[in-house]
């Protein structure tokens, strides 16, 4: 926990979000990853991870996890979602 304290006082866009329960989780195979989409209770916005190989499911699990928000645009609208760095379960 201090770890996360620092990271957060250090750089200043990086959020941190404990306890969050996962509503929604999919996993898409992308060339060489996995691309993560999690959607959490409370938050209409998904949260992206990737890794090499998949990731056992967290429909339902309660997650710690540190992201960074982020833009992107398709065409010509904007949408919005969060790059998580850092995930555990609770």
């Amino acid at each position: 926990m201090p770890d996360v304290k620092k990271q957060t006082k250090d750089d200043p866009q990086l959020i941190h979000l404990e306890g969050a329960r996962v509503v929604s989780h999919r996993q898409l195979k992308k060339n060489d990853s996995v691309l993560n989409t999690l959607v959490l209770e409370g938050h209409d916005v998904p949260f992206q991870f990737r890794r090499k190989t998949a990731f056992r499911s967290l429909l339902g699990a309660r997650v710690n996890l540190s992201y960074y928000p982020e833009s992107r645009t398709a065409g010509n609208k904007t949408f919005e979602t969060m790059r998580i760095v850092k995930i555990r379960r609770a």
